[in-house]
């Protein structure tokens, strides 16, 4: 029975006469779920009952599909229970999921099923899966590759959880303005998350500022202060095709009814009253708070610990019920049966709790204590940038958390101890090198990435060049003391959601020519794809899918932006976090001098260009300013250059609003041309590379991250390469210290144009002044886009020609996608399996 659009608003009575209200936790067949989605329309109510609109479907939808995946939840978790297998446990401050409908129906294979169920109750599932909102728990590569972990850790069926927080307004939602960029807060939570279960037996104190208590014995304890609670909300991470299902737990803060005061309420004085619960509805309110403030930084760090603390507790207390009735535990067995991976410094207070909760409360002696954190925690570096690197005020840590900074003190007195008593040849370094930082007196620090490295069994890169650059020089005195400390873990991603759900008419081709679809969880059978790549048969079903993905992005674009673009255009796609690192500056100066050449031409000169279309995508951060000019100067460039009847077939800038995961999935499949192009050095990695390089999209990119092993796996004839060299750029800095670099006339020519009032009033000069100069704070050019600036073009120039030989170009696109199977998170969550945190696999049976 196919419903009409008007029907909707009173169907669920009639679907429940139609289609029997029936639980099927486990359906499989449209039938049954047919009936299990009416049962949760009908029985799991958060709607009045009069309608069945496409929002009402996707919850009573989602609801059914998560019965499944609680069904698989709980036998993994028995199973786990059941054979005791050591666990790893992924301590990060963001996941950045995407939608979970179509990824969990696809993991579960059946989409078919679910798409003929929904077409029964007059939908069609791409439609109910539009009404998904983003959870917004990250902000860019770092929760993005988390999630991906988490993906394939329950698709190897290994025994692994991931530990965040439950963000109410994430980061903020992107609106774009006269002005530029506005933030707005997220409402994925405005009505609920049909994936997410609360456990409320599952809830753990969280002490804040206080102070230590010394006893009789000189045991120390930490009391006072305030204290909320972590109560743990659990959303379902299904495997691909296996009866695996792992958990990613988030954790909110909540204050109890006796922290209310009553008294206070009913003498008006409202806000004391509640001042406890307020104060816990700020922990997990907003990602990355600003921290302009003491307020904001206090604020910043007690998420931080609350995430460490709460993990923590919970781990322990995961351990000590695996040992009921089995004897009594030793301690020393800890890391025989537990992991801890911190994702980047954020969780860098998971050392000190751990070793609070093992002195303090377990009652164990120093030596054991730290025998047991040394061999339980393991740490991922993703970057070199000294702003990423955090650094704590002491003062704030000891006002914050007292106990940890005395912790601290003991862990950075006992290095120093031994590098003097062991390695006297190292005293030099010490400076560099201790946790403790007093060398300015009057803001004395934490350094968290030192005390990372100190107090962990292995730390790692995420690709080949930033693992060489830890070595060689961020970490480089540490090597000397601890070299087998060290390892490479280059990153990859899911194929399940960056190409076999995202991209289907492509998926589809690669199956149908690699006779099965054994490579969605074998990527290396990709590289089958080259025998084929002069095939003109699979030429032309390729750019066919190239096509339908492109038209797709295109009407995207219409909608949201009101900018028509043209699908036979090349599009030409940078979307990531703004940051002058990235260089989108880089990009968009590219743009203002095509249209400046473009409108020099004349008619006949146009006619010989390749059309293109620029997308740039990403948010800025709310108090960064020049990250938000950034932003405001594409949109300013676009409105202009969109508007121009002289162009307007040769070429379109557009911003792309809001970049999310569910943005990505339509951009990357229709995207010919992808911008990599850091300062050479200073991305550790990227994944958005390996996403649209495995969607068979070319990249022009710097040898930076991993786009130097992308290059070296799909060919260097099929990447377009430019801009300075990661060992070079210390030089050219210097260099242009020193007076010594003369800029192309391209670079100067396109800043000019900029100045001359072409793109509007707003005032660019702070923007264009950062490329100014030899030297000095906001000056200097230190992103090197001037320096790159003129091989960037050359490459562009290189790219234009490459497009127009449709031959060429599809089989570059096609030898992308074959040399991608070293860029699957399978490979790199095996390695880490393996080589870090010595788990093997535990397949439900």
């Amino acid at each position: 029975m196919a419903l009409t659009e008007k029907d909707s608003e009173s169907t669920l009575g009639c679907l429940s006469k139609d289609f029997p209200a029936v639980a099927h936790p486990c359906a499989e067949q449209p039938s049954e779920i047919t009936s299990n989605i009416v049962y949760h329309a009908q029985y799991s109510p958060h709607f009045s009952p009069l309608k069945f609109d496409p929002e009402q479907a996707f919850y009573a939808t989602a609801l059914s599909v998560r019965d499944n995946l609680i069904q698989r939840w709980n036998d993994t978790y028995l199973h786990f229970h059941k054979h005791d297998p050591k666990q790893t446990y992924y301590l990060s401050m963001e996941y950045l999921q995407g939608r979970a409908l179509t990824n969990a129906i696809g993991n579960l294979d059946i989409q078919g099923a679910y798409a003929d169920a929904l077409k029964k109750l007059g939908h069609e599932i791409e439609e109910i899966a539009e009404k998904e909102k983003d959870a917004a728990l990250g902000n860019g590569g770092l929760g993005r590759l988390a999630s991906c972990f988490l993906d394939s850790m329950a698709t190897l069926n290994l025994p692994a959880w991931g530990y965040g927080l439950r963000y109410r307004y994430g980061l903020f939602k992107q609106k774009i303005s006269k002005e530029g960029q506005e933030e707005v807060a997220e409402d994925w939570l405005e009505k609920f998350s049909p994936w997410e279960v609360v456990r409320h037996d599952v809830i753990f104190p969280i002490r804040f500022f206080g102070h230590v208590e010394i006893s009789s014995t000189g045991s120390r304890k930490w009391v006072g202060g305030e204290v909320l609670q972590a109560l743990a909300y659990d959303i379902p991470i299904p495997g691909y095709k296996t009866k695996n299902a792992i958990s990613l737990r988030l954790w909110d803060a909540k204050a109890r009814a006796e922290d209310f005061n009553l008294f206070q309420f009913n003498d008006g004085q409202y806000e004391s009253a509640a001042l406890l619960h307020s104060k816990a509805q700020q922990i997990c309110a907003v990602l990355y708070p600003g921290d302009t403030t003491e307020n904001g930084k206090i604020l910043r760090l007690k998420q931080q610990f609350f995430l460490c603390s709460a993990s923590l507790q919970d781990i322990i207390a995961r351990f000590k019920k695996r040992k009921e009735g089995k004897g009594p535990y030793q301690w020393s067995e800890f890391p025989n049966k537990v992991a801890v991976q911190l994702n980047d410094t954020h969780p860098t207070l998971s050392i000190p709790e751990l070793m609070r909760l093992l002195l303090d409360d377990e009652g164990l002696g120093w030596d054991e204590a730290w025998d047991v954190t040394s061999r339980t925690i393991a740490y991922t570096n993703h970057t070199v940038l000294p702003e990423a690197l955090e650094k704590w005020s002491q003062a704030i840590m000891w006002k914050l958390l007292p106990r940890h900074m005395e912790i601290i003190e003991e862990i950075d007195k006992r290095f120093k101890a031994m590098v003097n008593s062991n390695h006297r040849d190292m005293e030099s370094k010490l400076p560099l090198m201790q946790i403790l930082d007093s060398s300015n007196p009057e803001k004395p620090v934490v350094r968290m990435a030192n005390l990372c490295v100190v107090s962990s069994h292995t730390v790692n890169g995420v690709a080949q060049l930033h693992s060489d650059i830890l070595k060689s020089e961020l970490f480089a005195h540490y090597v000397s003391l601890w070299p087998g400390k060290f390892q490479n873990k280059t990153n990859g991603i899911t194929p399940r959601r960056w190409l076999r759900f995202c991209n289907q008419e492509l998926s589809n081709i690669i199956t149908k020519w690699l006779k099965g679809d054994a490579w969605i969880t074998n990527l290396d059978l990709l590289s089958g794809l080259c025998q084929f790549a002069d095939n003109e048969e699979l030429h032309a079903e390729w750019a066919s899918a190239k096509m339908a993905s492109k038209s797709r992005l295109a009407q995207y674009i219409l909608n949201i932006t009101g900018v028509m673009i043209d699908p036979n255009s090349l599009f030409d796609i940078q979307i990531k976090r703004i940051h002058e690192y990235k260089r989108q500056l880089l990009n968009i100066l590219g743009a203002v001098y095509r249209y400046k050449r473009l409108k020099e031409m004349g008619d006949e000169g146009r006619k010989k260009a390749t059309p293109r279309t620029i997308m740039i995508g990403g948010k800025a951060f709310a108090t960064y300013t020049n990250a938000k000019r950034i932003v405001k100067l594409v949109n300013d460039v676009g409105s202009v250059i969109n508007n121009d009847p002289e162009i307007k077939d040769y070429l379109k800038v557009v911003f792309v609003p809001n970049y999310n995961v569910s943005v990505a999935e339509i951009l990357i499949p229709g995207s010919d041309l992808s911008q990599h192009i850091s300062t050479a050095g200073m991305e550790a990695s990227g994944t958005s590379n390996m996403k649209f390089a495995l969607n068979g999209c070319l990249i022009i990119g710097t040898l930076d991250g991993a786009n130097v092993e992308i290059r070296e796996e799909i060919g260097e004839d099929n990447f377009f390469l430019f801009g300075a060299k990661a060992d070079e750029v210390p030089r050219l800095r210097k260099e242009r210290e020193n007076g010594l670099f003369k800029p192309d006339p391209r670079f100067e020519e396109a800043k000019h144009f900029i100045r001359s009032g072409a793109f509007g009033t707003y005032n660019y000069e702070p923007l264009l002044d950062s490329l100014e100069g030899n030297s000095g704070y906001g000056r200097g050019d230190y992103f090197l886009v001037g320096q790159d600036f003129p091989s960037y073009m050359d490459a562009q120039a290189q790219v234009d020609e490459a497009y127009k030989d449709k031959k060429r170009w599809v089989k570059m696109s096609i030898l992308s996608t074959a040399g991608c199977g070293k860029f699957s998170s399978d490979r790199t969550i095996s390695q880490y399996a393996k080589e870090i945190w010595g788990i093997n696999p535990c397949p439900v049976p």
